[in-house]
């Protein structure tokens, strides 16, 4: 069980409080993480890719030439895989890339990300995120406070403020998460993560 410190805005120290579980002391599990992530990537292609056959391909109905008596080699149409301008053999054609690992696999993945994070010290727990207006200097402000700036973030919320959503909006390098949504791939893909202490009781109810 691990003991975080959680901090304020200024960066002081607001109180410790102990995480139930292994969520924080997990063993760091690479080829979890990868297939996880690969499955992440895999469910948000959009699998669109088409080529045409030979039957779609507009054109080609007629026999270029007779049979025999040309001298050139037999055709039966123009639009034959081997034409300039003609079908596709074996192409990609639209298909669904999306598939589901164990819900277990994908929970010990999360906590073997989290814990991997709060090692390095890239996991940063605070008591709330508030902003006093939907402006992007405020955040900015927010992020100078903490110690952030220049960073790639990631913030996770127990709740989506509206300010908060607006002033994140046009910063690159901030993401701003629902704690419902939280995943390994938006995790290892961000420097710092930043959870609010309402978050980190969501995630204690959905893994310890």
């Amino acid at each position: 069980m691990a003991v975080v410190e959680i901090i304020g805005r200024d960066g002081g120290k607001v109180e410790e409080r102990a995480v139930a579980g292994d969520i924080l002391d997990a063993p760091l599990r690479r080829h979890l993480l990868y297939e996880v992530v690969k499955m992440q990537l895999a469910c948000k292609r959009r699998g669109t890719a088409s080529t045409k056959t030979r039957g779609e391909v507009r054109g080609g109905g007629r026999k270029p030439w007779r049979q025999k008596g040309t001298g050139r080699a037999r055709q039966g149409s123009i639009r034959a895989p081997h034409w300039v301008g003609g079908g596709v053999t074996f192409g990609p054609r639209p298909r669904d890339y999306s598939y589901r690992m164990p819900r277990k696999a994908r929970k010990i993945a999360l906590k073997s990300a989290l814990s991997a994070k709060y090692r390095d010290g890239e996991l940063v727990f605070v008591d709330k995120i508030e902003l006093p207006d939907h402006k992007t200097k405020s955040a900015l402000a927010l992020l100078r406070d903490l110690g952030l700036d220049g960073k790639k973030v990631l913030l996770v919320v127990e709740e989506l403020d509206f300010n908060l959503d607006r002033a994140t909006r046009n910063l690159p390098l901030v993401k701003v998460l629902k704690v419902e949504g939280l995943n390994v791939y938006d995790l290892l893909d961000h420097e710092v993560v930043v959870c609010t202490a309402g978050a980190l009781s969501r995630i204690e109810e959905a893994l310890a």
